[in-house]
């Protein structure tokens, strides 16, 4: 086997070192490109046959509008304009029904006003009326009390009010009966100062309402009322 490979090798040293040329022929790209009109070498995958409608662009032409582009944006803003008209409505509808919903009762809205008859309640009297589920003071007070809270120094008071500014009439002193501490009712005719005096924290309200003593922070609230008539009181 050894000398085997030892002949081939001998062999191949005696064979003459030359080196082989192969003839190169020169191609012509004006007969390629001639060649390649006739007949393509390459065919696509994706090339489908004549028959084959898929491979084809549809016509959309006889879907084109007739008209021109104005009158399409016409119409396009009619529908926009349409639909926003709808949806306001619906809207409004909703926040209409919302409202209904959430606003009072008839029953309270019975009581959102009061109608009391002062001739029924005498000179130096207090009468307490229900009113939006508050009590309410109505107070007819004498020449005396009018002229004690007339007198009464402004600047001193924590809560500085005249006490023209609280009444309409200064024989007719209308208050909501809540104190301002606390929301506790007041008693009547009670106190340090002839007025309204609060046994829960010891609040002193004067005869005009205003607060004199105590923790409160402010004085009675008024109320809305007027006079329709000269007897006649209408709270609310």
């Amino acid at each position: 086997m050894a000398s085997l490979a030892h002949t081939s090798r001998t062999l191949l040293r005696t064979l003459p070192s030359r080196t082989l040329t192969t003839p190169l022929r020169a191609l012509s790209t004006s007969a390629v490109r001639a060649d390649a009109s006739s007949t393509s070498s390459f065919d696509s995958p994706f090339k489908g046959s004549a028959s084959d409608a898929g491979s084809k662009i549809p016509d959309f032409s006889h879907y084109r509008s007739k008209q021109g582009s104005g009158s399409n944006l016409l119409f396009q803003y009619f529908m926009v304009g349409t639909m926003g008209a709808l949806t306001a409505a619906g809207a409004k509808a909703t926040v209409q029904d919302f409202l209904v919903n959430m606003s009072a009762s008839a029953d309270v809205l019975a009581m959102a006003k009061v109608e009391v008859d002062l001739s029924t309640i005498p000179e130096g009297k207090n009468v307490l009326i229900k009113w939006r589920g508050k009590p309410v003071f109505i107070r007819h007070r004498t020449a005396d009390e009018i002229k004690q809270a007339e007198n009464v120094k402004v600047e001193t008071l924590r809560d500085p009010q005249k006490d023209e500014d609280r009444v309409k009439k200064p024989e007719w002193l209308i208050m909501v009966g809540v104190c301002t501490h606390l929301g506790c009712v007041p008693i009547g005719e009670a106190g340090d100062f002839g007025g309204w005096f609060c046994p829960c924290h010891g609040s002193h309200y004067d005869i005009s309402g205003r607060i004199r003593k105590g923790p409160a922070p402010l004085n009675l609230e008024i109320p809305t009322y007027e006079f329709p008539e000269d007897m006649s009181l209408v709270i609310g």
